[in-house]
């Protein structure tokens, strides 16, 4: 488990410094030569005031060897604490600047701006451009998501980066029409129009189709009717898809394959789907029930086991789930019903909000603070001494 910051009392004695440094040390030697990291990628969100910096989050993540961070943006203090550590990212283009990028000059810009400098130090491997465009209802925004998406292509492919950069966006499954059974998942009618041009950009570009999917929602909106063992990955007898045959013993890879359908009935095969997002809060307002810590646990406990083993979804049992969870902390500062405040994995003090086996080392909050007061002290004791000796 992640270790607690401590409040700072005063400058360590140099013995404990020598051994503050010593420790420190070894664990970034241990985080050096700890191999392949876990398949679990995670939602770096920061809608927070209380959050460590991302110096602190790196050292934490690498030491729990997660290797994938996804981003809301593409914020050089995280980039810069990552730098030549190996962690494999996801940056972002927010909804409000995705319309400036249809200006092909503009996308240039971008990317020279945020992806270039940092290649090949930082592992940025996808670009999403906006995310959950299709919620909501401006249709200008939507019209303009894929020229935008072709033109932050286009500078990738400008800096010969194509292949190693994707280019992409994100999507909530409300884009769904209908998901069940998931051999007859289509998209939205509304969404089919914007959706066309999307996939075709996808296939030529050879980039995912990302997907936010919560099975809390479907828990929270009927529990009555959603059995819990079916959307924590629990024991059951599960569905079975009257028309291909396929039994799915959880609501997640259902999901998957509603949208793996909902593209093929577009003319796509070719694309891989990704789940971007999915997490379960553990607290929320008393209309929002099944958010608590144990139901999270299981959740992301569960989760984490099928990804190590290295599952598919029963339509593409070959091919590994690749997923996001969200979030690393909990955000204070997000909108909407408590639960949206407490996805988290970790509080921002670095404790976990439950115990799925992630063991993580969060380094003190005033460790360098302390350390630049020592050496300050020292040469203090240093001139001192000598003046004493000259006078």
């Amino acid at each position: 488990m992640a270790v607690g910051e401590r409040p700072g009392t005063g400058s360590p004695p140099p013995s404990r410094l020598f051994l503050l440094v010593i420790a420190v040390a070894l664990a970034d030697q241990a985080i050096a030569v700890s191999g392949q990291g876990l398949s679990i990628g995670v939602n770096y969100g920061q809608i927070a005031d209380n959050l460590p910096s991302p110096s602190r989050v790196s050292r934490l993540l690498r030491s729990m060897q997660i290797s994938k961070v996804k981003l809301y943006d593409a914020d050089q203090n995280v980039l810069s604490a990552f730098l030549d550590t190996g962690v494999e990212f996801v940056v972002g283009i927010g909804n409000e600047n995705v319309s400036a990028m249809m200006d092909p000059a503009a996308a240039q810009a971008w990317v020279q701006q945020h992806v270039r400098p940092y290649l090949p130090s930082a592992r940025i491997t996808c670009i999403a451009v906006g995310n959950e465009v299709f919620k909501g209802n401006d249709t200008a925004l939507k019209a303009n998501l894929v020229p935008a998406m072709q033109s932050v292509y286009q500078a990738v492919v400008a800096l010969g980066l194509q292949g190693q950069v994707n280019v992409t966006t994100a999507h909530s499954l409300d884009i769904m029409g209908s998901s069940y059974p998931p051999s007859a998942g289509t998209f939205r009618p509304d969404v089919v129009p914007y959706m066309q041009p999307l996939l075709s950009f996808l296939s030529m570009a050879r980039s995912p189709f990302l997907i936010n999917c919560y099975p809390y929602f479907a828990y929270k909106a009927d529990p009555n009717s959603v059995p819990l063992e079916y959307v924590l990955f629990q024991p059951n007898a599960g569905v079975t898809d009257p028309n291909t045959g396929l039994n799915y013993d959880n609501m997640l890879y259902a999901q998957v394959d509603s949208v793996y359908a909902a593209i093929q009935a577009l003319g796509h095969t070719d694309i891989d789907v990704k789940i971007s997002e999915t997490g379960w809060p553990s607290r929320g307002d008393p209309d929002e029930p099944g958010a608590t810590p144990e139901y999270a646990g299981i959740y992301i406990g569960n989760l984490l086991q099928r990804i190590e083993m290295k599952q598919g979804t029963p339509l593409r049992p070959s091919s590994p789930i690749d997923v996001y969870v969200f979030a690393l902390f909990n955000e204070n500062l997000k909108p909407g019903p408590a639960s949206e405040r407490n996805y988290g994995l970790f509080y921002p003090d670095g404790t976990p909000v439950y115990n799925v086996g992630l063991r993580g080392y969060l380094p003190p909050m005033d460790e360098s603070e302390s350390a630049r007061k020592v050496v300050s002290l020292l040469a203090l004791v240093a001139i001192a001494s000598i003046t004493l000796i000259l006078s």
